[in-house]
């Protein structure tokens, strides 16, 4: 008898990891609904990559209250069963407010994210993608999107090593590790297929997975 798959799997990571393509395939597969972060939606991230100082507590708070109301509207229209697949957790929207606000900025967020923030159901599997900051610079360069033109290479690797802080403590779902470096998630399916076979498999806990 084949194994369940996790009903609710939530795909994170750095920018360019390539979390939203794996998000499409894996709901295209299994098809199942799909909850997208809507960044291109966000008016102040382009002003954000260019002025990073002066534009980040706007961004940070548009971005808290869209996921807040994606969690919401998925609540309330009961979608979660029977399946669901997202590029995002909702918890880790403190991990870039961490990283990009001053002292003061960061009160007032952590003010408005307590009042705020829903009580999300924990992802049956949290799969985080990793790679190595120059891979995804040159993943962020070759999906062309303009403003994206002026993220920092400073910037990659703070938000990559939040990213390992966060998950190292992370603790509230079954959590894959998956090494993307060499993990073609757009075209190729030799990797791929092993992936979705390994989830088939996968006990609960913290587990591993690098392509070869």
């Amino acid at each position: 008898m084949e194994k369940q798959l996790p009903e609710y799997i939530v795909i994170e990571g750095p920018i360019g990891v390539g979390k939203t393509t794996l998000a499409r395939r894996l709901a295209e597969t299994l098809k199942t609904g799909l909850m997208l972060e809507q960044a291109a939606e966000n008016p102040f991230l382009p002003r954000f990559y260019r002025e990073p100082r002066n534009a980040a507590l706007p961004t940070q708070l548009y971005f808290l209250f869209q996921r807040a109301r994606q969690i919401e509207c998925l609540r309330q229209s009961d979608l979660f069963r029977p399946a669901q697949v997202a590029d995002f957790l909702i918890q880790k929207d403190r991990l870039f407010a961490e990283a990009t606000l001053d002292r003061d900025e960061l009160n007032l967020y952590h003010q408005v994210y307590n009042r705020i923030t829903l009580d999300a159901p924990a992802p049956d599997l949290v799969i985080y993608l990793q790679a190595p900051v120059e891979v995804l610079l040159q993943r962020v360069l070759e999906r062309g999107i303009d403003y994206e033109r002026d993220i920092d290479e400073r910037y990659l690797k703070q938000i990559a090593d939040a990213y390992v802080e966060f998950f190292y403590h992370y603790n509230d779902s079954p959590l894959l590790i998956v090494n993307t470096r060499e993990f073609n998630l757009a075209s190729g399916d030799k990797n791929y297929c092993q992936l979705l076979e390994y989830i088939r498999n996968l006990p609960p806990g913290r587990h591993y997975f690098n392509p070869g």
